[in-house]
């Protein structure tokens, strides 16, 4: 039985939805009981984060506490450390943090606010008396589709910062989300594994769009990532303060980070448990032809 924090949203659901497509039973934390979460072997537990008596309850007997708990220092330092203590105090064996990430173990302190919440998270993971999995996978895929300023579809261009060969991880949400079932479920998963449905650069991107498009596509160099810093720096100071995930200088941050290679994923664990047809970048893109 694996307990999912964070079951209610996006990556969350997609969690809770692989895990009983392998076999599991699944017990939901949430706020309250949401409807689409009203599926078989899946048992919905109202939880307030803040009474960690009773959230040491609703984790008793649970295999794996997995987290998909999504947010800034609050959430991830907060709610996510009280999860993780509330899961020493129930005895269950194994956490997998909400990570799901660049690796940020290579990233620059200071340099992305999201990857430092993170690092400091995970020292508090490896201090802690419980196996933990973190699981490493890049930009989610889905942002290909047109949430991220890379593909530019009314220019046909790739916009890039720094290197056109760079190579860039994506993997969809979804395979995301069937890897974390599995892990979940392995009793011998380690600390941290990295996997990448399609690696592929701003110039492989353009080769490929044109390919699928019948029509050329262009690479369109935005500057050096030095100039990225600046702009980043810029919008960051003209941006009000938010306790939002995904500002606008923080989608930067994650590009500076790409674009760099810091943030790079190596020695990929996508066969560990046998599976092949992982998403390619260009099944993301080919509905948005």
């Amino acid at each position: 039985m694996v307990a999912v924090a964070g079951a209610a949203g996006d990556l969350g659901f997609r969690i809770v939805k692989a895990l009983i497509a392998k076999g599991a039973s699944v017990r939901a934390l949430v706020r309250r009981p949401v409807d689409k979460l009203a599926l078989g072997r899946v048992e919905q537990v109202a939880v307030n984060f803040d009474d960690a008596v009773a959230l040491t309850g609703a984790l008793i007997g649970a295999t794996s506490v997995v987290s998909a708990l999504n947010g800034t220092a609050p959430v991830i330092l907060g709610a996510q450390g009280r999860l993780l203590d509330a899961a020493v105090a129930a005895r269950v064996p194994h956490f997998v943090p909400s990570d799901f990430s660049l690796d940020y173990r290579t990233t620059r302190p200071g340099d992305n606010r999201n990857m430092d919440l993170r690092r400091t998270f995970a020292a508090r993971v490896d201090a802690a008396p419980i196996r933990a999995t973190s699981i490493l996978n890049g930009p989610f895929a889905d942002l290909l589709e047109g949430e991220v300023p890379i593909v530019l579809h009314k220019l046909r261009r790739v916009l890039y910062w720094g290197d056109a060969d760079q190579l860039f991880d994506f993997t969809t949400k979804d395979d995301v989300a069937a890897f974390t079932a599995d892990v979940a479920m392995d009793a011998r998963a380690p600390r941290y594994l990295r996997i990448a449905g399609d690696q592929i650069s701003p110039r492989g991107l353009a080769a490929l769009l044109t390919e699928m498009d019948d029509r050329p596509w262009k690479l369109l160099r935005a500057g050096g990532i030095g100039r990225l810093s600046g702009v980043i720096a810029i919008v960051r100071a003209l941006t009000p303060h938010t306790d939002a995930p995904f500002p606008g200088w923080q989608g930067m941050q994650y590009l500076r980070d790409m674009s760099t290679g810091r943030g790079k994923l190596h020695d990929l664990d996508n066969g560990r448990y046998g599976r092949t047809d992982w998403t390619r970048a260009a099944d993301v893109l080919a509905p948005t032809l």
